[in-house]
């Protein structure tokens, strides 16, 4: 079977994925290819570089699923409920109207009938969705499943059990009560922007302290948690009336962050982390089963999934590395076997280097803008060399990664070695806050002598104490609470990027390079050559890789 899996609710970060016969074969979002970040259109621009990848038309295609439920379905959940609490209906049908009114009324339906005919369609529940994305790319035959994010159409979080491609439902906390919501509300308090800016908090949440106390808006003293949602909901989606009354005035954009916010911040990110550890262990006991996969936005948290791979109630994890919305396209993607078969087969992932590649482009792409630029015999080791004598590199190279995090195909990359290195990255390169923090990517034979970790963590997903003897040996990737959020490279996964940390290990006798996103603040990671370059002249890069190619700045 060939199956495009779509996410696209009309509010953000939508994308597509392709399976054929149980192999997941190509994954894009949107705003790689329009360069708007956490584009909520459409996925058209997607859909249609999956089928060129793949040489296919439309008509190819056995069945097209959507990663949401059915539009009315939100719609007359959102109803219910607002008719129940006797609450503005605006704070909850925004939302599921606007979902029906970009699907239906504006036409995002049509579009899809318009290219691959009605009778191909699915509409598959979005935690049913991320719960398969979860399991189905998972090493587990049995798992026990742990969806937390927003909200689907009615569901916020969700509990799951999974065996021999079998799933079923274990338990539903429904939307109000949402982990996702609160940390969106207090994301926008902050000054942030909502299901975007939520790292943003977390890397600010280790430079606060103890001493708000956020018992009016969630408590974690009994399991499940619960999240006290009507204090945040006033005039709509966005009011944040509720915690002015009890915080004061919400921190505008441009305002300086004072010890308030940052206190703040701390407090949601350590009621965050109790709320998820109480679930996972909750979810375990519930199945059985010690196998964690964990899905949907909330899942993205790095230190709370840090902390539960170090628990001591799991044996194994497995956190699907593009867990928000973008994500539950990969889980959209092998829905129809449920229909089809009654079970699911199983992929699992070993790398998310999913997208489009470029190499038989580059060249021509240099010749044409007459850009000076040198081949190399062997780049992996200039590469090396740029990085220990304090450059900072823009690596473009292979497949697009997919999913928030780049994995060295759309990397920058520095000296993790000073501290200072944190800040020129941060100020000429990504013109971003100065708090947030740069991951190191690792040699896999090295981890465990840099990483207080039970488990590797390919995927970036996880974040681990660096041990204390080798924090000042990489200060400019380890956060000011001693922790990282690591990359374990490995040699047959990814075999260049493992020989340019090699490079690096053998000249500085330092495993680990420092590793951030292939973008400018407020834009999509780098898709095509043409980002790439762009990017580089108007940051403060100081040397760029494409493929083979060396562009340097003299």
């Amino acid at each position: 079977m060939k199956i495009l899996g779509i996410s696209y609710s009309g509010e953000h970060d939508t994308a597509c994925a392709l399976s054929i016969d149980g192999e997941l074969i190509f994954a894009i979002s949107e705003e790689r290819l329009t360069r708007k970040k956490h584009d909520s259109s459409f996925p058209l621009n997607a859909i249609k570089e999956t089928l060129k990848f793949v040489n296919l038309k439309p008509e190819d295609i056995d069945y097209v699923c959507i990663a949401w439920s059915h539009p009315l379905k939100q719609l007359f959940f959102d109803l219910k409920l607002t008719l129940k609490n006797n609450l503005l209906p605006k704070a909850f049908l925004y939302t599921s109207y606007s979902r029906l009114h970009h699907l239906w009324i504006k036409g995002g339906f049509k579009r899809y009938e318009e290219y691959f005919g009605k009778s191909k369609f699915l509409f598959c529940d979005h935690h049913l969705a991320h719960a398969i994305s979860a399991y189905v790319y998972s090493p587990f035959n049995e798992a026990t499943i742990l969806v937390i994010d927003g909200r689907g159409a009615f569901e916020a979080t969700s509990i799951w059990y999974a065996k021999d491609g079998k799933i079923e439902p274990v338990e539903i906390i429904k939307f109000p009560n949402s982990l996702g919501l609160f940390y969106a509300k207090f994301t926008k308090y902050l000054g942030f922007k909502p299901l975007s800016d939520e790292w943003k908090v977390m890397g600010l949440a280790p430079y606060g302290k103890e001493g708000i106390d956020l018992k009016e808006f969630i408590t974690n003293e009994k399991v499940p948690y619960k999240v006290h949602w009507k204090k945040f909901f006033g005039k709509g989606l966005s009011d944040v009336s509720g915690i002015e009354r009890v915080f004061g005035p919400q921190r505008r954009e441009n305002e300086e962050i004072n010890e308030k916010h940052k206190d703040i911040a701390f407090a949601v990110q350590r009621e965050t982390e109790k709320a998820m550890l109480n679930l996972a262990k909750y979810a375990v006991e519930k199945t059985g089963c010690k196998n964690l996969c964990l899905a949907g936005g909330v899942a993205l948290n790095c230190k709370a999934n840090g902390l539960i791979a170090n628990s001591d109630f799991i044996e194994n994890i497995f956190v699907q590395p593009a867990a928000s919305d973008e994500g539950a396209s990969l889980g959209a993607c092998f829905y129809p076997y449920l229909l089809v078969d009654k079970r699911l087969p199983k992929f699992e992932l070993r790398h998310l280097y999913l997208g489009p590649s470029y190499e038989d482009e580059v060249e021509n792409i240099l010749k044409k803008y007459k850009l000076p630029h040198e081949k190399l015999g062997n780049p992996e080791k200039v590469i090396a060399e740029l990085i220990a004598d304090g450059k900072i590199v823009g690596l473009f190279k292979g497949r697009m990664e997919f999913g928030p995090r780049a994995l060295g195909a759309r990397s920058i990359l520095a000296d993790p070695r000073k501290q200072e290195m944190k800040d020129k990255v941060n100020n000429s390169v990504k013109y971003r806050e100065w708090w947030r923090p740069f991951a190191p990517s690792i040699l896999e034979e090295y981890y465990y002598e840099y990483l207080d970790a039970k488990h590797l963590s390919p995927f970036m997903i996880l974040s681990f104490p660096v041990k204390k003897d080798k924090r000042n040996k990489i200060p400019a990737v380890t956060h000011v609470d001693g922790s990282a959020r690591p990359q374990s490279v490995n040699k047959k996964i990814n075999p260049f990027y493992w020989n340019v940390i090699n490079e690096f290990y053998r000249k500085t006798n330092i495993p680990v390079v420092l590793n951030t996103s292939f973008n400018l603040k407020g834009e999509p990671i780098v898709c095509s050559p043409f980002d790439a370059i762009r990017t580089f002249y108007t940051s403060g890069l100081d040397a760029l890789i494409l493929e083979n190619f060396l562009i340097i700045k003299k």
